[in-house]
């Protein structure tokens, strides 16, 4: 018999998108979701950690995550969902209403418990897995994201993060193994940063948690395992070359370093105990990112670029929920405290949602040595010759007599 699994991660619901809400994203992406696991007749989803943006989550986006679960289960009565916390989730808050959701056929693994003893318990963390026909076909090794001290401790000497992290797998591994029966598969979830992994340019809910030294390498998922769902990193790849070692990626996008990427959910088959299929699955884009220029430009051409952008008409069911975010890039050589007001002008009327206003300045040649100043040396130096210095290095040309006037000006002021 086989196993059909979708795996999927960061969603983080509630979140904001340069002060825009994203309601209506998300409602696209759970409705495209459910219509999909129902297509495909999942066995299991696997939510890899980040359901929602934050530790306190609003009540529309607790509302939206539940509502989803149950419309999974409506039009999928046999589906399986387990779903571990990430770092962005309060893995209490997460469990708490599991009472409830089991009527759902969810299991939610946000904190690692321990017995009277101390030790970890990992019966709690070891899911059964079932088919559509409610064979059993294997055991999830369903682990949250892990902080210090969630592991189980060394048995001497000094610990580090990484050490305690690949010995929660491998004992974790070992006690699942343990229980399967021939034919069954393992398959492992984790919410961390693994060697290796391409991370979204300027995504600012991407985080490193500290500092990068908590990077895991692949070892430490064992070759037994049929597949690895993992979460926390927003581009979907596989890590180390493993096929069965995978972020899903989010299913919206997370910065405008992902204009041309198309995010994904990935549809995984499992037969007799091994991976027999991977196939992602592209979430359609409910809202695009645009950088307009592709290239920064002058102010001047910016502006007639984006007067040239199509006039927003609601009337004929233009939906402002779907206008695309804009980044606006410029090349300037010179300050233009004027800029933005020029741009909102031009995007008063336009179908989109304009989101930041990216400056950039003309390359210049640094030397190839630069001697530091002495307090004597910065004495000796003129303030105009400073700013002209100044001015110079951020925007590569002489500094406009107008701006070297009204400097002069405020000179000869705080000198009276």
């Amino acid at each position: 018999m086989s196993l059909k699994i979708i795996h999927t991660a960061d969603w983080h619901l509630g979140q904001t998108f340069f002060g825009y809400d994203r309601e209506e994203e998300h409602d696209a992406f759970l409705n495209w979701l459910v219509d999909t696991l129902a297509e495909q007749q999942t066995d299991v989803l696997l939510i890899a950690g980040d359901v929602f943006d934050v530790a306190n989550p609003s009540a529309s986006a607790q509302r939206r995550f539940f509502h989803f679960l149950k419309e999974a289960n409506r039009r999928n009565p046999h589906l399986q969902v387990i779903v571990v916390a990430g770092n962005h989730d309060s893995a209490a808050r997460l469990e708490s209403p599991i009472p409830l959701l089991e009527e759902l056929n969810t299991s939610i693994v946000g904190i690692i418990r321990r017995t009277e003893s101390g030790e970890i318990d990992f019966d709690s963390l070891v899911i059964p897995l079932y088919n559509k026909e409610k064979k059993r076909e294997g055991w999830c090794l369903a682990v949250p994201y892990l902080r210090q001290g969630d592991y189980p401790a060394p048995e001497e000497g000094h610990d580090t993060y990484i050490a305690g992290i690949n010995r929660m797998y491998r004992q974790l591994y070992d006690f699942a193994d343990a229980r399967r029966q021939p034919g069954e598969a393992l398959v492992a979830m984790g919410h961390l940063h693994a060697t290796g992994a391409e991370l979204s340019d300027d995504d600012r809910s991407e985080r490193i948690i500290m500092g990068g030294l908590e990077s895991v390498s692949s070892d430490t998922f064992d070759e037994g395992l049929a597949y690895t769902a993992l979460g926390h990193i927003h581009k979907a790849q596989r890590i180390g070359g493993r096929e069965n070692l995978r972020y899903s990626g989010s299913p919206l996008p997370m910065s405008f370093s992902e204009t041309n990427y198309r995010h994904q959910v990935v549809a995984v088959t499992v037969e007799n105990g091994c991976l027999s299929d991977v196939e992602p699955l592209p979430v359609p884009l409910f809202a695009a990112l645009h950088r307009i220029p592709e290239q920064p430009a002058s102010p001047e051409e910016v502006v007639e670029q984006l007067a040239g952008l199509p006039v927003a008409n609601q009337e004929e069911g233009d939906e402002p929920a779907r206008w695309p975010y804009v980044e606006v890039r410029v090349l300037l050589t010179e300050p233009d405290p004027g800029f933005r007001h020029r741009v909102e002008e031009a995007l008063a009327d336009k179908a989109v949602r304009l989101t930041s206003i990216v400056p950039s300045y003309p390359k210049r040649e640094e030397a190839d040595t630069v001697r530091p100043l002495s307090y004597n040396d910065l004495q000796r130096i003129a303030p105009l010759d400073m700013l002209k210095h100044a001015f110079t290095s951020k925007y590569g040309g002489e500094l406009p007599e107008d701006i070297e006037s009204l400097f002069n000006d405020v000179m000869r002021e705080v000198s009276l």
